[in-house]
């Protein structure tokens, strides 16, 4: 395979993550470097089939490639700074990109005109988080797409959304018949009554690409599909082996990068010989609690879901209630409109004296019919509206507790880390890997528990 030439930036975050679990901030770190895309995209997207490691690299543009932008159904391209890619709106869960970028298309672009590709890859610890990951992915991709356009509105031009990758890297938790497998999941046209002629790329526009590893040894052959993928992400997924340079340098040429090499090693061995000490104290106590906490959280969780689905047993009897209501309603309107023409033909000669009257007096039953039914539905209303009220409260009371686990928790690291004489700089990073919080965060957290 040809490879792309490196850079120093890459070598020094694959030294510093040397000895890590592979799914951690530092290894994210690695796979934001235009020269280790390229090896990935060359493997799963046909876009760039036939092009060098070193065409791709420079397809990908680089100042896109960012883990920092916000993408909310109500707040369309809005860019934050400092923190992981994320989308949220209003009381939706905030979830984040782990890392976003374009890259041009060559197939559609031109002299004059450039289409890009827009990227998604997102690094996985376990294939069985408790939901299907292609389910995730593909509403990542639907975010991804929409992110595209501003406000929607009359004069919107959706001829300028253009396709979409979302590439899913998965470790552990991957099923034996699966392990080092790329399943690849796209739009296509089924079927068509008449003739089409709809160009490809007009509907060709989400890609969901899923990479299972699941082993921290790869035992396939070259002649086997996507063996240069495999190879190459098992070798950065995991913790470094003896060969891991040389498995990296068969993609990735360091060749002019030797000198610089050997002092990135010399440098960065204290801060790696720091990082092991911490980590190695902490990641017992820290994952134990950890998962202790999760569980809770992950209790509350079942409960608000059983209790959301009883609300939606509940309406559906309202539902079929409702529609019987309307069944024995129709009925009776059937069975008084029999007892009228039996009485329209024995009271033949009375109604042509009496027919304006019998004429307002069925009118004025229509009104007061009408009038009862309006009361009945309101009353209805008022009633599921209670319900709603007594179920929200029990979501917002689970919410609560939830919280409070997670305080808990995040007391009890800050406070085992504290006795362990773990630095301060060591315990908010701790609280940035672990609970997603921005440095600011956590320092008040820190704050907050340290000195009380």
């Amino acid at each position: 395979m040809e490879k792309v030439q490196g850079s120093m930036e890459v070598l020094s975050a694959m030294q510093i993550t040397a000895d890590t679990n592979g799914l951690d901030i530092q290894t994210k770190t690695i796979l934001q470097y235009a020269e280790v895309l390229a090896v990935i995209l060359k493997g799963t997207v046909p876009e760039y089939k036939g092009y060098a490691l070193q065409e791709i690299m420079e397809f990908i543009e680089a100042e896109s490639i960012t883990r920092t932008m916000e993408v909310s159904p109500g707040r369309t391209n809005t860019e934050i700074r400092g923190e992981n890619t994320e989308f949220s709106h209003l009381n939706e869960k905030t979830t984040r990109f782990d890392l976003a970028f374009r890259a041009r298309n060559p197939l559609l672009s031109t002299e004059d005109i450039q289409i890009n590709l827009h990227f998604d890859i997102e690094p996985q610890k376990t294939y069985a988080p408790g939901y299907p990951i292609e389910k995730r992915g593909i509403y990542y991709l639907a975010r991804r797409l929409s992110s595209q356009l501003s406000l929607i509105l009359n004069e919107t031009d959706y001829s300028k959304l253009a396709k979409c990758y979302s590439i899913w890297i998965c470790r552990d938790q991957i099923p034996p018949e699966e392990r080092y497998s790329i399943s690849i999941y796209e739009m296509v046209n089924t079927k068509n009554t008449v003739p089409n002629s709809v160009a490809k790329e007009n509907y060709d526009l989400l890609t969901l690409v899923v990479i299972k590893l699941g082993d921290e040894v790869y035992n396939g052959g070259r002649e086997d599909e996507g063996y240069d993928l495999l190879r190459f992400l098992n070798a950065i997924m995991y913790p470094h082996k003896e060969e891991f340079m040389s498995t990296v340098t068969e993609y990735i040429d360091y060749s002019e990068n030797a000198e610089l090499w050997k002092e990135v090693t010399r440098v960065s061995s204290l801060e790696q010989v720091i990082f092991e000490g911490a980590i190695t104290d902490a990641k017992k106590l820290v994952a134990k609690e950890m998962q202790k906490a999760w569980e809770e959280l992950d209790i509350a969780r079942r409960k608000v879901y059983a209790d959301r689905e009883k609300v939606r047993e509940e309406r559906r009897k309202v539902y079929a209630d409702r529609e019987k209501v309307c069944m024995d309603r129709e009925k009776v309107c059937e069975d008084r409109k029999k007892v009228y023409a039996d009485r329209e033909k024995v009271r033949e000669e009375r109604r042509k004296v009496y027919a304006d009257r019998e004429k307002v007096c069925e009118d004025r039953k229509k009104v007061y019919t009408d009038k009862e039914k309006v009361r009945e539905e309101r009353r209805k209303v008022y009633a599921d509206k209670e319900k709603v009220r007594e179920e929200r409260k029990k979501v917002y009371e689970a919410r609560d507790e939830a919280y409070e686990v997670m305080e808990k928790g995040i007391q009890a690291i800050i406070l085992d880390n504290l006795e362990g004489e773990v630095p301060k700089e060591k315990i908010i990073l701790k609280l940035q890997k672990h609970f997603g919080f921005t440095e600011e965060k956590s320092e008040q957290y820190y704050e907050k528990y340290a000195l009380h």
